[in-house]
């Protein structure tokens, strides 16, 4: 008999191997990781130094001109979330889709303090997208400037209202010889839908309560109500005195001189060849009409040479900012919280340029928690939204004032319906003379479609244990009982509306009742109306603030924001030195390398791409700004059939700042 082999079978030999092998590639996985780690870390260190070191040298040179281009709309939130996303689409090269108030404004006053700066130049051909309230914010920070002895040139190859406001407000307004200033004044038509929803077989099924609440009107009615037309007349008729008269006294016009511009265009016009930039000259809107490379000479020789790169010793507002130390205050141990409210109101948690009912309160209740916190700004620039998600943060704020934290609240371009339902819970409410405000009001929708169905032969049938099983189906029509039943619940939210207005501000319930109803106001009205406490600026209400804080003299506390927060990269940054903005950069240039954001920008990109293929399939042959309307005319129509929740209220006024 043959003698058995001593080596181990050829399974196990090959298990062995296998482990050996396995284990080698682990550590050879380590040592990869560990090393890219470390490659990364090192890059990351060198592009901090680098960037800290550009960032702070060369010092600004004397006789700096601040470029203060504005591109995109100035919010006090932006929807892009962080600074990192911002820096990300500057990046990519998109640009700044949206400024930042407090940015702007910071920049303005650091920079009148500052020595190194002579002199503003206002670029203002991108600005888009924002309200009078902001607009005289910025302006209100301009004559600041100027009150230092430093002018501001404003320089436009045209001027849209917006921007002329603006404008307005510098020494010296130029314009490009082939522009034009062009002021139309406020309004808007509105698209009703009715007659076209009746010949689809559709119903909007509209229930209210205020007989001015009409923001789901354009669903139910072929036009406007004596109401709607009341109340648009009044609000755009105040907010139309307040721009005239901050334009005419800004440029020192006589009272008028604005409305005989616009009245009298067609013959005017026809005055001067058709020349609207001469016809601006001599209305006296513009100064003077100057190329940009004539503005670029006379900025030369008012300021200083910039001789590397032939052009005027500037900085411009990115590099600026950078620069901007936070407000610090006198004491390290008491701080203002600020917490910002932009957005359309939604249940839950929402990210920056929204107000989350949960994520919101959930900032407020932070605030209240903190021990360094001494009182509480809200800044609301809001239209509404979801009556149970406003509720979440009024609820907050009325518990940071059970706790001994004054709360401020500090009205943008916008805060109505919901909007006005969180401010209700503060100490004092401050508003410019150019918000919309009010709206106390609420209305609910439940769209129905069984007649388009039946149109094209579809039926709808089944069997259920209640009537309420599928009472919100959209193939069916409402339930008579449903529409009661909905009717009672609006009914109700808008009596728990007026009572906590009337509680809160310490009126007779019939008073609200009667300036309720779901009419807008601008600030200036709601005033007079005692809807809210003063008018004001945004500094206005930090002086408030400080003052309810109660601090011992002569002490400033510095403002907290909260909201969200910075990235880790972002965080570390900081934390060698680096200010928010510069940090932001750095976070956005390292992700930018890594190419993380690439699959964001291309699924971005394709989302773009299918929702015009869709407004163009669905819409027809029409123009992209009124395909671009009705996509969002009808969008809340369609998102209020897709939650089918037949109880649920919305405090929204369907508006926006003009």
């Amino acid at each position: 008999m043959a003698q058995e082999s001593s080596r181990p079978p050829r399974a196990a030999r090959s298990l062995v191997l296998r482990f050996f092998a396995g284990l080698a590639a682990l550590l050879d996985g380590t040592r990869r990781l560990l090393l890219n780690l470390l490659m990364l870390a090192l890059i990351v260190g060198a592009l901090a130094w680098l960037w800290q070191r550009w960032w702070h040298s060369p010092a600004l040179a004397e006789k700096t001109t601040l470029v203060l281009e504005l591109s995109g709309g100035i919010v006090d939130q932006a929807r892009g979330g962080s600074a990192r996303s911002q820096a990300l689409a500057q990046l990519r090269g998109q640009g700044e889709a949206q400024m930042r108030l407090r940015d702007v404004l910071a920049v303005l006053d650091t920079a009148a303090r500052d020595d190194k700066v002579t002199q503003a130049l206002l670029l203002l051909d991108g600005l888009e997208g924002t309200g009078l309230a902001t607009l005289r914010e910025v302006a209100a920070a301009l004559e600041r400037f100027r009150a230092t002895g430093k002018k501001v040139v404003a320089w436009g190859a045209e001027y849209n209202q917006r921007q002329y406001y603006l404008a307005a407000h510098a020494d010296e307004v130029w314009l490009h010889p082939m522009g034009l200033v062009f002021i139309e004044g406020y309004g808007r038509y509105r698209s009703y839908y009715k007659d076209a929803f009746d010949r689809l077989g559709v119903s909007a099924n509209v229930v209210r309560a205020g007989k001015f609440k009409n923001a789901a009107e354009t669903y139910a009615a072929s036009g406007p109500s004596a109401e709607t037309v009341e109340s648009d007349r009044a609000l755009y008729g105040s907010l139309w005195a307040s721009w005239i008269g901050g334009v005419e006294r800004a440029r020192k016009l006589p009272a008028g001189s604005v409305m005989n511009y616009v009245d009298g265009i067609p013959g005017s016009l026809q005055a001067v060849g058709g020349d609207a930039a001469q016809l601006g000259l001599k209305s006296k809107l513009v100064d003077a009409l100057k190329t940009r490379d004539e503005m670029r000479k006379t900025l030369i020789e008012r300021g200083a040479e910039d001789a590397k790169n032939k052009t005027f010793r500037q900085v411009s507002f990115g590099e600026y900012l950078a620069r901007v130390e936070p407000q610090k205050g006198t004491s390290k141990s008491e701080t203002i919280a600020v917490v910002v409210a932009q957005g359309e109101i939604v249940d839950g948690r929402a990210g920056p340029g929204l107000v989350g009912g949960l994520s919101t309160a959930e900032q407020i209740r932070k605030a209240r928690e903190a021990e360094d916190v001494k009182a509480i700004i809200l800044r609301v620039n809001s239209p509404g939204g979801s009556a149970f998600g406003s509720e979440l943060v009024r609820r907050e704020l009325e518990l940071a004032r059970a706790a001994g934290k004054p709360v401020v609240v500090s009205m943008g371009d916008l805060a109505a319906s919901g909007g006005y339902w969180i401010s209700m819970a503060a100490d004092e409410i401050i508003a410019d003379e150019a918000t919309i405000t009010g709206s106390i009001g609420v209305v609910g929708m439940i769209p129905s479609a069984e007649d388009a169905l039946a149109k094209v032969g579809v039926r709808s049938a089944g069997t259920t244990t209640t009537w309420l099983a599928g009472a919100m189906d959209v193939k069916r029509n409402p339930d008579p009982r449903l529409v009661a039943t909905v009717q009672s619940a609006i009914d109700h939210a808008y009596g728990h509306f007026v009572g906590m207005v009337a509680r809160e501000r310490k009126l007779a319930r019939e008073q609200v009742d009667a300036v309720a109803q779901g009419r807008v106001w601008s600030g200036k009205d709601a005033r007079a109306r005692a809807l809210v406490d003063r008018l004001g600026s945004w500094g206005d209400a930090v002086a408030a603030a400080q003052k309810r804080a109660k601090l011992a003299e002569g002490t400033v506390a510095r403002l907290r924001y909260f909201e969200a927060e910075p990235g880790r990269l972002q965080k570390l940054l900081m934390g060698f030195g680096l200010r928010e903005a510069a940090a932001a950069k750095v976070d956005a240039r390292v992700a930018w390398l890594l190419d993380d954001s690439a699959a964001e920008a291309g699924m971005a990109a394709q989302a773009a791409q299918a929702a015009g293929m869709v407004a163009t399939v669905g819409l027809g042959l029409v123009s992209p700004e009124l395909a671009a309307a009705l996509v969002a005319d009808l969008g809340w129509l369609g998102e209020v059939a897709q939650r089918r929740r037949p109880f649920a209220t919305a405090t929204h006024c369907l508006c926006g700042a003009p």
